[in-house]
Parts: C-alpha cells; sequence; structure tokens
C-alpha cells in the first residue's frame, strides 16, 4: 500500500525565503533513496543540492527549471512503499495516508532546517476515486490529500487594513515582504496574498514592483516614442524595426549582490582614502619565501595572502576597522576576531567566501584557505556559512587589470580594502628614478566607527608592509 508523502522546499538557513530550481535529479517515475538529493536550488548565497527525506517513488514534480520557489512550497510527492511507477499512482486504495514516523524506516534520521521526520504527521483521508469499469485504462483519479511534512512555519505578521474593498486582517508572510513593499510604495492591502489563506507573499510584492515598473516604463516609452517619431525621418519599408530592451530578473546572486550593495550604500556613510606603494620589495619577499618551499615543497604562497595577512596585523593595531554598528542600539560593536573575505568573480556572479579566525593563521594557512575556498566558488559548492560572518574584506581588483576603485563596504562591515595591479613604473627610490613596481591601495570605510586618522593611520601601514615586509616582523 502506497503512502503518497508531499516534500516541500525547507529553510535552507542565513535567513533565506526562496530558491531557484537549477536542475532537477530525478524524475516523475523514479525511485529515490532516502537522503538522496533530488534537485539543485540555488539561493541568494549558494548553490545547494536538496535531499528527499522519503524512500519511494517520484509522483508529481512542482517547479520547472529556472523558476523561484518560496520556502515552504510543495517541491515534489512521493509513493512511500511503492516499488514501481504505477503501483506509486495515487488514489490506488482508499485508505488514509499517514505520514510514518522516523522509527518506521520509511523517513530520514537527519533534519534539515525546517523539515524533518522526528515526529508523527497528522492523518489525512483521501476520497477513493470512481473508476470507469467498461474501459479498459483506470480514469484519473481524483487528487489525493497527501501528507506534508512537518516543516516550522515560517513567521506571520499581521496587519489589519481593508483588502480589496473589505475590511479584515492583512496576512504577510515576514518582515522582509513588509519592508520591501514599504520601499517600493506599494500598498498591502491592495493585493491578494497566493499563499494559504491569502498569505502575501513576497513573490507577489516583486509581481506588484514589476506591474508598477512596467506601468511607468510603458508610459516613458510611449512619450521617448513619440518624441523620437516626430523628430526621425520616415522609416521606408523593408528597414528593421528597432529592438526591444532585454530584461534581465535581478535575482539569485545578482539580485542578492544589488540587495546588499544598495543597502550599503544607503546606510553607511562611506569615504575612501587611497595611496601608491611600492610593491617591489614584497614581491621579492614572495618569490624568496616560494623559492624556499622547493619545487615540491607545497602550494605557492600568493600576493592575495601576503595582503591578506598584512591586513590582519593592521586590524590588530587598528581595531576599529574591525567592527560593524549597531543602528538600533546606537553602538560600534568592534569584533573579537577576524573573519577576514574576500572578492571571488564567478560565472554566477560576485561572491564573497570568508577565512575564518584569520588573525589566528599565517600567510600560508591563509593562502591554502583561500586557495580552497575560491575553488569551491568557482563550482557553486559553497555553503551559505562560508559566504557569511566576514567582519573585513581584501578585494584584489587588479586581476581586472585596473589600478584603482572605490569599493562599496560589504554590509554590514565597516571597511573593505582594495588593492590594484601591480605594474611597472617610474619611481623615486633612494633618491634616485627607477623602475619599480607598484600598487595603488585603498580603503572605503564607515565613517561613524572612526575618522579620517584611523583610516589613514590603518593605510599607511599597510603601504609600510608592503614596501617594507620586515616591517611587519618586527610588529609579530
Amino acid at each position: 500500500m502506497a503512502q503518497v508523502l508531499e516534500f516541500k522546499l525547507p529553510d535552507l538557513g542565513e535567513g533565506l525565503t526562496e530558491a531557484e530550481i537549477v536542475r532537477w535529479l530525478v524524475e516523475v517515475g523514479d525511485v529515490v533513496a532516502i537522503d538522496q538529493p533530488v534537485v539543485e536550488v540555488e539561493t541568494a548565497k549558494a548553490m545547494v543540492e536538496v535531499p528527499c527525506p522519503y524512500g519511494g517513488v517520484v509522483t508529481a514534480r512542482f517547479g520547472e527549471e529556472g523558476s523561484e520557489l518560496p520556502v515552504g512550497a510543495p517541491l515534489l510527492t512521493v509513493a512511500v512503499g511503492a516499488t514501481d511507477a504505477s503501483s506509486a499512482a495515487p488514489g490506488d486504495d482508499g485508505a488514509a495516508a499517514e505520514e510514518p514516523s522516523s522509527g518506521s524506516g520509511s523517513g530520514s534520521g537527519n533534519v534539515l532546517v525546517g523539515y524533518g521526520t522526528g515526529a508523527p504527521a497528522a492523518r489525512r483521508r483521501r476520497i477513493r476515486p470512481e473508476r470507469n469499469t467498461a474501459s479498459a485504462a483506470p480514469a484519473a483519479p481524483a487528487a489525493p490529500a497527501v501528507v506534508s511534512a512537518p516543516s516550522r512555519p515560517a513567521p506571520v505578521a499581521v496587519a489589519v487594513g481593508e483588502v480589496n474593498g473589505r475590511q479584515g486582517p492583512v496576512a504577510v508572510v515576514s518582515p522582509l515582504v513588509r519592508r520591501l513593499a514599504r520601499q517600493h510604495e506599494i500598498d498591502l492591502r491592495q493585493l491578494t496574498g497566493s499563499g494559504p489563506d491569502g498569505l502575501i507573499l513576497r513573490a507577489d510584492v516583486d509581481s506588484a514592483i514589476r506591474r508598477a515598473g512596467e506601468a511607468v516604463t510603458e508610459v516613458e516609452a510611449r512619450t521617448t516614442a513619440e518624441s523620437v517619431v516626430a523628430a526621425a525621418p520616415t522609416v521606408h519599408a523593408g528597414t528593421a524595426a528597432p529592438a526591444t530592451a532585454e530584461r534581465i530578473p535581478l535575482r539569485g546572486v545578482r539580485g542578492a549582490v544589488a540587495d546588499k550593495l544598495s543597502r550599503s550604500r544607503s546606510e553607511i556613510p562611506d569615504a575612501t582614502c587611497w595611496v601608491d606603494a611600492d610593491a617591489t620589495e614584497l614581491m621579492a619577499a614572495r618569490a624568496a619565501m616560494n623559492a624556499a618551499s622547493g619545487p615540491s615543497g607545497g602550494p605557492k604562497v600568493s600576493v592575495l595572502a601576503l595582503l591578506a595577512r598584512i591586513c590582519t596585523a593592521a586590524l590588530a593595531r587598528y581595531p576599529e576597522l574591525n567592527s560593524t554598528v549597531d543602528t538600533a542600539a546606537r553602538e560600534i560593536v568592534r569584533l573579537p576576531g577576524v573573519h577576514l573575505g574576500f572578492a571571488a568573480q564567478t560565472e554566477r556572479g560576485l561572491v564573497v567566501p570568508v577565512v575564518r579566525d584569520a588573525h589566528t593563521r599565517n600567510a600560508e594557512s591563509i593562502g591554502a584557505e583561500i586557495a580552497r575556498l575560491t575553488e569551491l566558488a568557482r563550482t557553486g559548492k559553497l555553503s551559505p556559512a562560508q559566504l557569511t560572518g566576514g567582519t573585513f574584506t581584501l578585494n584584489n581588483y587588479g586581476v581586472f587589470g585596473v589600478d584603482g576603485s572605490t569599493p562599496i563596504i560589504n554590509h554590514p562591515e565597516a571597511a573593505m580594502l582594495g588593492v590594484g595591479r601591480i605594474m611597472p613604473k617610474p619611481w623615486v627610490h633612494n633618491g634616485e628614478l627607477a623602475v619599480r613596481q607598484v600598487v595603488q591601495l585603498s580603503l572605503t570605510f564607515d565613517h561613524r566607527v572612526c575618522d579620517g586618522g584611523t583610516a589613514g593611520g590603518f593605510l599607511r601601514y599597510v603601504a609600510d608592509c608592503v614596501e617594507q615586509p620586515a616591517v611587519l616582523l618586527r610588529t609579530l
């Protein structure tokens, strides 16, 4: 006797509210094992393979590849106890389907955030469908009432207002949805929620924002078109019509980056200072370190690893820049350890992996961790935990062939060091003009946590270590 169980998109942690289906790993009719990955999803922070807590036959999938689903939405249904696709068809019997408890052997003992199989589910009856006995093929069964895996309910905020002309409660899924609506001047009382019992989801607000934007764009486009037509010469037959603008949804990593950078710009009063430094001695020290390790002495020390080690030493001297601002309490929070983020460009977009406890590591250890995290970033296997919790960010934009930049602070951090390309340039060295390896360093900092003197002192110390690596050795 098959029991049809519904598996919902779990809460993947880190406050994520939705995910995009990248690739289905199973088809309808496939037999899946307990904890077998069934779908690959992309959140705002990482690519994640989601395992199914049930073993059985897949009877339905919900959502196409490329579509977004909110946390708690159905992903697929599994007929537990079926041995093939035919026996998995819902409605084969009129018995009540009951989700097995964790001790039945049909559910996973593992519990992801937001769902699990440790508690027995409530029983639900399903109606035995009528069959057409005059036909060899059974009629399509009525949609069964499936049993949902127990899930942690999302926080629901309820505000009273008029909904579509009637007085009543406005059900909103989370404070994020309310804030998003306020930012875009969307009246929640005018929306009809697509969630259970009319719950207003983020997708509903996003749709309203798109509709409002399309209305404004249409008016602007019509006005522009009228002006162009009035001023443009006559288009003869056979001339190609102008192409329409391409619209690219801001979602996934790109959307998360847009939200975070916008929040940084709106909340943090940032300022930038910069300095040119002679990196000739740093490059020579790196070459000597790598030569001393020999041809089989392990991974080579990168310039980024040396700069990261310099940053941790500088933050020990200027802890104001390893902090965050608690706006609600109006307090500057100085953080006890340095979790160093570094910007990495991938096919999915810009991500910032974090080297934990960088202040306890030497250059070789930092370099090895940077290499490991970079490889995970390139293959899309970074977890959300590896992309959060940074206290300071190092941004090597010199790899793109540029000399300088004014980085946007990685909210909620207080500062970011930017590094340009290292290039041979004319430089006065020991009183004489010479060709030296020169790099531009820039520091963008939150002016609430410190003033220019502190920021300048930090940047000058970094530049001194770049120009004379022995300075760093003297301060260790």
